[in-house]
């Protein structure tokens, strides 16, 4: 596969770097490379300059909003945006449902919701993983009765990602129990704002305040918003499952990290470590960037073998999910041991540390929250597992 780039695609980048230098706010950029939370309208703000730029959603097809670059020109994009500290898209709305829905919605609900989703005016969270179903997905016990007009909606969601900031969740809800347990699950749109809906903050180790239970008591879901057919929804999770574990590759967030990471060690003074302590460091240094350039080329062959009926391959796409995870808490680590005690004094998601230099801010918050990087999205175990049954 030819990794270089080609001189209309370096005139890209340096479109795309400018365009970021003169859109995102250095309040943003900071709080992206320092590991600080943003709050919603500062990711409202940045995707509809995105939006307006025609940049919001490179993947999806032209016919609904996408931009039709190629897969090299699509890596530049998001790789310099990455190494510009830009947010990170929320994934919920464009790389997530938004596939789903033009894939398998109704003509009605492509309409109703994608221009929504493409310009950031509807937030959406997933509502798939429950207190006794989280990498045992199929056994969800969340209920959808049919009713003439609409579903009667009854649950517990868990591990709610934004869940107090949304208005739109697309759910995971048992519609039968007649057949074998994955075909009586449906795929539900569900308004946040229905009576019946109560959420409430989980509290997380790095103190993040995104992460959110929901209990649904008797929530009613119209007819019209069921995707696809009924009892279908365990087909289209799969598929949505295929974008979530590709993204949270992560590649142009790592590629930031290790920037980050070579600047201070360059900006170390001489002495700082032993030399077997410095060896060691390096060694560890490249050891990363090594997996990091064979992740980007996996990646690549992963949206390259995409196909729009059907998504991901699976394993494919399990391989990138256990490999980035891993890459990223790998580096989370060595930025830890590079900066020392000062990046020890952590005092939440929303502020700095207040001893040390710049180096240190964020750094524990990102380790600490990417110990969850192994299991969200399914747990490393379970991407083994997927592995072993498509490729064993």
């Amino acid at each position: 596969m030819d990794m270089n780039i080609s001189d209309e695609e370096l005139r890209f980048r340096q479109e795309v770097r400018a365009f970021a230098l003169e859109n995102l706010p250095d309040s943003v950029r900071n709080k992206v490379l320092f590991g600080e939370k943003l709050d919603k309208q500062e990711y409202v703000d940045w995707q509809q300059r995105l939006y307006r730029q025609g940049w919001i959603a490179p993947s999806w097809p032209v016919e609904y909003g996408g931009t039709g670059w190629s897969l090299s020109k699509r890596r530049v994009f998001h790789h310099e945006l990455a190494l510009c500290c830009a947010p990170e898209t929320i994934p919920f709305g464009i790389t997530m449902i938004g596939p789903v829905l033009y894939t398998f919605g109704s003509a009605a609900q492509k309409q109703k919701y994608l221009p929504g989703i493409l310009k950031s005016e509807q937030w959406w969270c997933q509502g798939f993983s429950e207190p006794n179903a989280g990498s045992d997905l199929a056994s969800l016990q969340t209920r959808a009765r049919g009713r003439d007009h609409h579903y009667v909606v009854s649950g517990q969601k868990t591990w709610t990602t934004h869940g107090r900031h949304a208005d739109m969740m697309f759910c995971l809800a048992r519609t039968s129990d007649e057949a074998k347990k994955q075909d009586g699950i449906s795929f539900l749109l569900l308004d946040m704002t229905l009576p019946g809906v109560e959420v409430r903050l989980i509290d997380t180790i790095d103190e993040g305040a995104s992460i959110c239970e929901v209990f649904l008591n008797d929530v009613k879901v119209p007819r019209e918003n069921l995707v696809g057919l009924e009892g279908r929804g365990w087909s289209y999770a799969k598929f949505l499952l295929g974008h979530e574990r590709a993204m949270i590759a992560r590649v142009g967030r790592s590629r930031m990290q290790l920037e980050r990471a070579k600047r201070i060690v360059k900006a170390q003074p001489s002495g700082t470590h032993s030399p077997a302590g410095q060896s060691l460091l390096l060694q560890r240094l490249v050891k990363i960037e090594a997996r990091l350039r064979a992740l980007e080329v996996s990646e690549l062959r992963a949206l390259d073998d995409y196909q729009p009926a059907k998504g991901f391959d699976g394993a494919a796409a399990s391989m990138l999910k256990i490999e980035g995870s891993e890459v990223c808490q790998e580096l989370t680590e060595l930025l830890l041991d590079l900066t020392g005690r000062y990046s020890k004094v952590y005092l939440g998601r929303h502020q700095q540390s207040p001893i040390g230099g710049t180096d240190a801010h964020g750094m524990m918050g990102d380790h600490l929250f990417n110990r969850v990087a192994t299991i969200y999205g399914g747990s490393t175990e379970i991407q083994k597992n997927i592995i072993a049954k498509s490729r064993l």
